[in-house]
């Protein structure tokens, strides 16, 4: 008899065992998944708000976002698991980075992205400027060479011929035919220099963030497709479903009507070119 009372109890305990476990799954399985975005100060951020958490929190996931100040933090984020992607950085940069610092991080899909502009508080024409006058730019590698590239489609400077384009730095200025001086800073602090200089070189993204006018730009960039921003996860994660699901989302129509919406800014940006296939095709 004893032994049958407690055999009943472990019976009975087993059972609510079971059921606690089964609530408990049932419970996990009702939480939302977290994706936690980082991004640089701009409207990327924003753009992942209003265009591509609505379709994942439908899918039953959480979306945070982790804003840092550089271009250094998110990618190192990232490829540590402090962060899940990345919306912030250009195919060029993306891949300088990783083989630079060592790190297994991949494109997902390319966005509309706000370009370079060279913008000015002092002077109206880049025919204004004379020697002396001081133009700043990003001093991170592969935005310094961009901007120099930039500066060079515009006559400001000639680089010089046995010199990658894609790796030039200030060193590597051959022409500057009208005596200015090029200051390299940090791509967060050009914003600030339009005070005192003749004028900045600032990216999209902060010249945003700064309440810049991309329309008043004296100059703004044409980007080629490697120049458009995009999404980056690590390269182990690609085949994930989360992974597979923030593509789905950014290629929905309920994104591109967010994009293409001419009361938002993103419908000035430029649009990479599965964006414009895309349209193309609904016409």
């Amino acid at each position: 008899m004893a032994f049958s009372k407690i055999l009943g109890g472990a019976a009975r305990t087993a059972v609510a065992l079971i059921v606690a476990l089964g609530v408990n799954s049932a419970f996990a399985q009702a939480t939302p998944k977290t994706i936690v975005f980082g991004v640089a100060p701009g409207p990327y951020g924003d753009l992942i708000k209003q265009a591509i958490a609505p379709g994942l929190e439908k899918k039953g996931y959480k979306v945070v976002l982790k804003e840092f100040s550089d271009y250094v933090q998110p990618n190192l984020a990232l490829a540590n698991g402090a962060t899940d992607a990345n919306l912030f950085q250009h195919g060029v940069y993306l891949e300088k980075f990783s083989a630079d610092k060592g790190l297994k991080l991949s494109p997902l899909i390319r966005v509309p992205t706000a370009g370079l502009g060279l913008y000015s508080n002092k002077i109206k024409s880049i025919d204004e400027l004379k020697k002396g006058d001081v133009i700043t730019l990003s001093n991170d590698p592969t935005n310094l060479a961009r901007g120099l590239r930039f500066l060079a489609k515009i006559d400001l400077l000639t680089i010089k011929k046995d010199i990658s384009p894609t790796q030039a730095s200030e060193k590597d200025i051959d022409q500057n035919p009208r005596g200015l001086v090029f200051k390299p800073l940090e791509a967060a602090q050009l914003p600030r220099t339009l005070d005192t200089a003749a004028g900045a070189l600032v990216n999209g993204n902060f010249a945003i963030a700064a309440g810049l006018d991309l329309n008043k730009a004296l100059k703004l960039e044409v980007l080629d497709e490697n120049l458009k921003n995009l999404i980056a996860v690590k390269t182990a994660d690609l085949d994930k479903p989360f992974v597979k699901d923030i593509k789905s989302v950014v290629e929905s129509d309920e994104f591109l009507a967010v994009v293409t919406d001419p009361k938002l800014p993103y419908a000035s940006f430029q649009r990479p070119e599965w964006v414009v296939a895309r349209l193309a095709g609904k016409k």
